[in-house]
């Protein structure tokens, strides 16, 4: 069922200084829904206009409706009246902040890492899989008293979104699938600010990125898996365990700002990617990109410079497409990492749930 969402929406943005905050700000200062009413940054931070406290890395502006918000500290009594709560919390703190927001009867849609293992919160790729949201009214129950409008929905790791929309696309026109080995050239940007030393990653590729490559294969199991119920009647996760998945995944940091890239021939193939519409899209999400998969036909796209702010960077680009000689095909993934692999998936997670009304309005 779908219900319409009312004309304005209040909500908050957890870290608001920092780079995943920055991106929010910028996306929810035109959004035709959400209304920005407070911001929460570190303890010094707090009591300062907006405008006098950050560091504003965006390539636009910092938008007027924000400027003169004066910073709360990341307490739920500073939300107060927020229906929907975005996070772009440091994982060294975002744990314990969310939990209690959460548990302050808030709906928290988060960027980091802290709950994405856990059993009872949703892992969701906004243009894979929103109906995971279905285990949230379990996660309200496991409270005393339950709660009636907190919960955590946590978004992927950037490079496990950009290639794993591309794999949904084609299980759901092929069917499961049994093996993926995955290598990513992944931007600077996804370090966070101010990330790598100039010294350490121009002219060079650093071939390891610490945790990233575990993250991409366990995650990517828990999105393209199921909901199912398990031998004691509660919702679970089956980690894509009906028909098992394979995943090999190597990380690599490379000398570009914005847009990972990740490597990853036949007429259908391509026309499976290209013609992928997902749920969120469907139903009306306005920030779900109208070409979730760009697939380029050009033998050198996609390219971060040329390719990752196409659609405000909230679909994915894909190029050579071909047949591989050792698996099924390759091709190469290009996603903005800082969008929809960051702000924009928490968006459009909160978009879908007002309007599957899991968020109440």
């Amino acid at each position: 069922m779908q219900h319409p969402p009312p004309s304005s929406i209040p909500v908050g943005v957890l870290g608001a200084t920092g780079t995943v905050g920055q991106r929010f700000i910028t996306l929810l200062a035109a959004h035709p829904w959400f209304v920005i009413k407070a911001l929460g940054a570190s303890p010094r931070s707090a009591g300062k206009k907006y405008r006098e406290a950050v560091n504003w890395k965006q390539a636009q502006p910092v938008p007027n409706v924000v400027k003169d918000i004066v910073l709360a500290e990341c307490t739920p009594g500073a939300f107060e009246g927020c229906k929907v709560v975005f996070s772009g919390l440091d994982a060294d703190v975002a744990g314990e902040i969310e939990a209690a927001f959460r548990a302050a009867n808030l709906a928290v849609f988060s960027n980091a890492k802290n709950f994405r293992r856990d059993p009872h919160v949703p892992l969701i790729v906004p243009l894979v899989n929103p109906s995971h949201l279905s285990i949230i009214p379990q996660q309200q129950s496991l409270f005393t008293p339950p709660l009636k409008q907190g919960f955590i929905v946590t978004n992927a790791n950037c490079s496990t979104t950009g290639y794993i929309i591309p794999l949904a696309a084609l299980e759901k026109s092929f069917g499961p699938i049994e093996a993926v080995m995955v290598t990513t050239m992944q931007a600077i940007s996804g370090a966070g600010y101010p990330g790598v030393p100039s010294l350490d990653i121009l002219d060079n590729v650093i071939p390891y990125i610490g945790g990233e490559e575990e993250k991409m294969e366990w995650e990517t199991l828990k999105i393209l898996g199921g909901v199912s119920t398990d031998d004691k009647g509660l919702l679970a996760f089956d980690m894509h365990a009906r028909h098992p998945l394979r995943v090999s995944a190597s990380c690599n940091r490379v000398a570009v700002i914005d847009g990972h890239t990740e490597c990853g021939l036949r007429a259908q193939v391509r026309e499976a990617l290209a013609s992928y519409t997902p749920d969120a899209l469907a139903l009306g999400c306005p920030s779900a990109p109208r070409h979730t998969i760009v697939v380029h036909e050009e033998p050198d796209r996609p390219q971060p410079r040329l390719d990752r702010y196409y659609q405000d960077g909230a679909g994915v680009n894909v190029g050579r497409v071909r047949q591989c000689p050792v698996l099924d095909i390759k091709f190469v993934v290009l996603a903005n990492n800082v969008s929809i692999g960051a702000a924009t998936s928490s968006i459009i997670n909160a978009e879908f749930a007002v309007l599957k009304g899991v968020v109440p309005c």
